[in-house]
């Protein structure tokens, strides 16, 4: 899977990511050195930024000259953003993580311990709905850009791509000059759906369609060359949307890259980087996708139904496929059982990963009522620098899985009732809604972009 990362990278960008993934970073100058990275794990909003000198200082170690047919930023935008982040600084400081925002909001105000700082994250949601800016480039032409599938595995690339086509979302702006943003409207599934020979399995494909796709729009416009790509965006829920991003330096290393399979080990940078939950609408319906017993009637302890594949499921099939009538595990789900019923009778679902370390089974768990048991390695979690996972999931390692029953029925009642509460509080955000509705999961995936270029300034 990762033969096109030069091996002499694969130490250094290992490292880096493993030491950023689930702190709060934010750049501070001293006295020795032009910037440093200092991170913290009393707050996970990501609400300062990269000084001038470090975007300086990486656009000169990628090769880049700033000051060649260099366009000047408006400064409005970027003053806009320096507001945005001191107001949200302010909330993050003067309020703990279980102070309910004292904001007015019609529809919804975050509260308690499902998020890390609610009164944070409203202010930030806030902030976002009355300045947050996206260009969508119009260059390219359907159905490999500005359109993706809009059912299975990847399903919520096509639905995004087609949400901010129309604007549904209300975040697009059609002047470019007012953007904070700027989305490359490509789809990975279709350029592989439609370009790639499966019997010659040539992957150059991708850096044919993206790398002449990103010369396009450096050339016709000034946005990519002045930021470098800081302050631009691509989405992908395919295995290999981290892999379609390599073939553009800058846009593997500077830019924000939205994925599914937000995995450190293939570098996946969440200084940067935002994750997504990977949904499956099967059918593209969005209808009655949630539902569940209440928990006196959830008889079924923990139930998972799924092949064997990855490093992860097969130990987890080894030691508990049809072998405990607590720990309902199978291969292939029995006759007259039905999936989705199964997990909406069940206290806990298991969520181990596969292929890739996203599962679509932890948002149907959610949707489900059932509490996820995460197993999975290098994996961050959606959302993860506004919610507080460990408040509605139970995670486990590999290492735990031949001991999961115990931990499980370990886990008091009254704990047990807190993660299901939580579960019900944070399916709002997991939630797909078409049109879409505030706080749910496409207002959310924006909201993990903005805050990420919250933490970028730019000359």
């Amino acid at each position: 899977m990762r033969d096109y990362i030069p091996k002499y990278l694969n130490a250094f960008l290992l490292a880096f990511a493993t030491f950023a993934v689930g702190f709060a970073i934010f750049i501070a100058k001293d006295s020795n050195s032009s910037s440093h990275l200092y991170f913290s794990t009393s707050s996970s909003l990501w609400t300062s930024s990269f000084s001038p000198a470090f975007i300086t200082e990486k656009r000169k170690r990628n090769g880049s000259n700033p000051g060649s047919g260099y366009w000047k930023r408006d400064g409005k935008v970027e003053a806009e953003l320096a507001t945005a982040r001191v107001l949200i600084r302010e909330a993050q400081l003067n309020y703990s993580s279980t102070t309910s925002s004292p904001l007015g909001d019609e529809d919804y105000v975050p509260h308690g311990d499902i998020y890390r700082n609610p009164y944070a994250f409203h202010r930030s949601y806030l902030l976002m709905e009355k300045m947050f800016k996206i260009y969508v480039y119009e260059e390219g032409d359907p159905p490999i850009f500005h359109y993706g599938l809009c059912k299975d595995i990847y399903s919520m690339e096509g639905l995004f791509l087609n949400f901010m086509e129309n604007d549904v979302l209300k975040y697009r702006t059609r002047d470019p000059d007012k953007a904070h943003v700027y989305f490359l409207p490509f789809s990975v599934v279709m350029i592989l759906h439609h370009l790639f020979d499966p019997v010659v399995r040539d992957k150059a494909v991708l850096e044919r369609v993206i790398a002449d796709y990103v010369q396009i729009i450096s050339k016709k416009y000034p946005y990519w060359n002045t930021s470098d790509g800081f302050d631009h965006f691509m989405l992908s829920c395919h295995d290999w949307g981290h892999r379609a991003t390599w073939y553009v330096k800058k846009l593997f290393f500077n830019s924000i890259r939205v994925l599914c399979n937000a995995n450190i080990s293939e570098y996946f940078n969440p200084e940067k980087d935002a994750p997504f939950p990977e949904i499956n609408l099967l059918t593209g319906d969005i209808n009655n996708l949630t539902g569940g017993l209440d928990p006196i009637s959830r008889t079924t302890l923990a139930f998972f139904a799924g092949k064997s594949h990855g490093k992860i499921r097969p130990v987890l099939l080894n030691h508990w496929k049809e072998k405990d009538k607590d720990i309902l595990v199978y291969e292939n789900l029995p006759d007259g059982l039905d999936y989705t019923e199964m997990m909406r009778k069940s206290r806990f679902c298991i969520c181990p990963s596969g292929h890739e370390v996203a599962s679509p089974r932890v948002p149907e768990a959610i949707y489900s009522g059932c509490v996820p048991v995460l197993i999975s390695e290098n994996y961050v979690l959606p959302f993860s620098d506004v919610l507080n996972w460990e408040k509605f999931s139970v995670s486990v390692s590999v290492k735990e899985i031949p001991e999961l029953k115990r931990i499980l029925m370990d886990i008091p009642e009254e704990r047990y009732m807190r993660l299901y509460e939580g579960v019900k509080k944070v399916k709002r955000h997991i939630l797909v809604n078409d049109p879409p509705k505030r706080y749910d999961v496409f207002n959310m995936i924006i909201h993990s972009i903005w805050l990420r270029r919250l933490n970028v300034k730019l000359l």
